[in-house]
């Protein structure tokens, strides 16, 4: 927090979007491999059902919340790339624009929700599944998609489950046209 406090002080708007960026990147890679090193714990997340699970709820508000781009789903998290822009695309108004909208939280609330329901009714267990923060990254641009696509993809090689990401039964990928 102390080195995000100091970028405040940055003058150069660009240059303070990119060191916050970086100062995020890195976090969010260090958490990640904390996670794929941890060995005790729930790692429920690897069963086969349970990624089916995941991956149908997801898939469900594909064309409706979002256009689904990628996920990977690990042992103990989840790696989600959508694009919710498809929600506005008809959308005329502001006034509009604010009743129909659905943010990010709210999505991930739905999903998180559902899982969490059916999941628990699988593994014939109640209470919380999920953590209540989600590590959420704005892309500003198609180089920034592009890299968090390929590090959703990757984090199974580089957890080690495979050598090929294509190969992990809880990755999926669809080509976008843009």
């Amino acid at each position: 927090y102390q080195k995000l406090a100091q970028l405040k002080f940055i003058q150069d708007l660009h240059k303070r979007n990119v060191e916050i960026f970086n100062l995020r990147k890195r976090y969010l890679e260090e958490l990640d491999d904390v996670l794929h090193k941890i060995k005790t714990g729930p790692h429920f997340l690897r069963d086969a059902e349970i990624i089916r699970i995941i991956g149908t709820e997801i898939k469900k508000y594909d064309g409706i919340l979002y256009h689904l781009i990628a996920y990977s789903i690990m042992s103990n998290h989840v790696h989600l790339v959508i694009d919710t822009g498809s929600q506005i695309e008809n959308i005329e108004n502001e006034e509009e624009l604010i009743q129909k909208y659905l943010s990010l939280d709210k999505i991930l609330q739905k999903i998180k929700g559902a899982t969490s329901r059916y999941i628990n009714l699988y593994l014939n267990k109640t209470g919380q599944l999920w953590h209540r923060e989600s590590f959420d990254i704005y892309l500003r641009n198609e180089k920034m998609l592009e890299n968090v696509i390929n590090y959703t993809l990757q984090n199974p090689v580089k957890a080690g489950l495979v050598k090929n990401w294509e190969d992990y039964e809880g990755n999926y990928f669809v080509e976008t046209s843009k």
